[in-house]
């Protein structure tokens, strides 16, 4: 486990060192290029370790049925929290509040799919079937939180062109990983790899700056997770590589299985768990709680100026504390569904183990709270957003320690075993 405590602290690093530094252009963007760079390169790599039965297209459709309640259920819970626990009740009808909250909300409901693999992995567990179903759910769970986007945006803006071609990019993908699952021969090692990553996440930014320049309001942002991914599964393995053979051993990561490759994706990954924690909102200054004030000033149709400054008075700290554990608990309650399913396929501490898992956030959801804050949406309720999304990250190290105790079966752990 040293390697999850090394990324533990770099995840910590990159959180603290985002309330200090200026939030300035000059260092976000550099931040969030490098973050989708090394996501890319991670995602890349699960691909191409992914494997697909074809033979059971029902199976994915179940998967993707179960990863829809982990994305659906933490947005649903923490929205109800903001509209009926944190907003005044002369406002619990009101149509705006409910677009803020769904919109807010949402920031708990992707996992963090390069956080939980490279921690999952650097635990040792990459063999176990937690870690091969979490790898499909927490795909699902991204593709779920970039569609349920649409409708959230169509609320505030309308419907738009841009959101059409979303979907059927998203779609293309999903078919071309499924028709060409490890059929294009491309070099696999390290610095192809990296080269692919930056041309992914260089593609992604150029077409959403473009489509900025043509509609501010729906700008096309592609997460690079979907394509890096779908190019990893479509890569053809090397005669005689064999990308599994160390998924048992500790601090392995996903790839190729020599040393130097090896070592190359742990130094990204490690990176990768610093630009994280380095792309969270800031709590204070010019961030979230500031822009909350200005937006908020503005009142709700047909709502008096009292309720609204009642709206945007910001509780005592204790309070805030409060709010932010339950928002955080709540949050991954409602990642606990696959919990309940799978009861053919593993134990009741392996489902525990893997929804717990599904706990990890990160880049995704911080994402939803940039764009969020882009729509002028904040207040108290965002702060607590942003919060509990730093205190889940914070708590990513203890998260895949349980998965690890959750699995430890008369002294090893549970690898995949043969199931009806």
């Amino acid at each position: 486990m040293r390697k999850v405590l090394l990324y533990s602290l770099l995840l910590v690093t990159g959180l603290v060192a985002s309330q200090i530094l200026p939030p300035v252009d000059l260092i976000d963007w550099p931040v969030r290029f490098l973050t989708m760079v090394a996501l890319s390169f991670i995602m890349i790599h699960v691909g191409y370790e992914f494997e697909i039965d074809k033979t059971r297209p029902r199976q994915y459709l179940w998967d993707y049925i179960v990863a829809g309640t982990a994305a659906a259920f933490p947005w649903i819970f923490c929205a109800l929290y903001f509209i009926y626990v944190m907003a005044p009740p002369e406002l619990w009808s009101h149509g705006d509040l409910w677009r803020e909250s769904l919109l807010e909300s949402r920031f708990a409901s992707p996992t963090s799919a390069g956080v939980l693999f490279s921690m999952l992995a650097a635990a040792g567990l990459a063999a176990t079937w937690v870690f091969k179903k979490a790898r499909i759910l927490a795909i699902f769970d991204d593709l779920d939180t970039i569609l349920f986007m649409i409708p959230l945006k169509i609320m505030m803006v309308g419907m738009k062109w841009q959101l059409i071609i979303i979907v059927t990019v998203i779609f293309t993908l999903l078919w071309m990983a499924w028709r060409y699952l490890h059929q294009i021969r491309l070099p696999v090692r390290w610095p192809f790899v990296l080269s692919y990553a930056v041309l992914i996440a260089a593609a992604s930014e150029a077409i959403y700056l473009l489509s900025k320049s043509i509609d501010a309001s729906v700008p096309i942002h592609l997460e690079v997770l979907l394509p890096a991914f779908v190019l990893g599964c479509m890569m053809a393995r090397p005669a005689g590589a064999d990308p599994h053979r160390d998924d048992a051993t500790e601090g392995s990561e996903q790839g190729p299985e020599s040393a130097a490759e090896q070592r190359v994706s742990t130094i990204v990954s490690a990176c990768f768990m610093v630009l994280v924690g380095l792309s969270m909102p800031s709590v204070f200054g010019t961030g979230a709680a500031s822009a909350a004030v200005e937006y908020h000033a503005l009142p709700y149709e047909g709502v008096s100026a009292e309720i609204m400054t009642q709206k945007a008075t910001m509780p005592s700290p204790g309070m805030i504390a409060f709010h932010v554990l339950m928002i955080t608990l709540i949050g991954n309650l409602g990642k606990m569904f696959p919990a309940f399913c799978y009861r053919r396929e593993a134990t009741i501490r392996e489902r525990l183990a893997l929804s717990v898992a599904m706990f990890p956030r990160g880049e995704v959801g911080a994402g939803v709270l940039v764009v969020s804050i882009g729509y002028g949406i904040g207040g108290p309720a965002l702060t607590v957003a942003v919060l509990s999304l730093a205190f889940n990250l914070l708590a990513t190290g203890l998260f895949i320690l349980i998965v690890k105790r959750l699995l430890r079966s008369d002294g090893g752990l549970t690898t995949e075993p043969e199931r009806a």
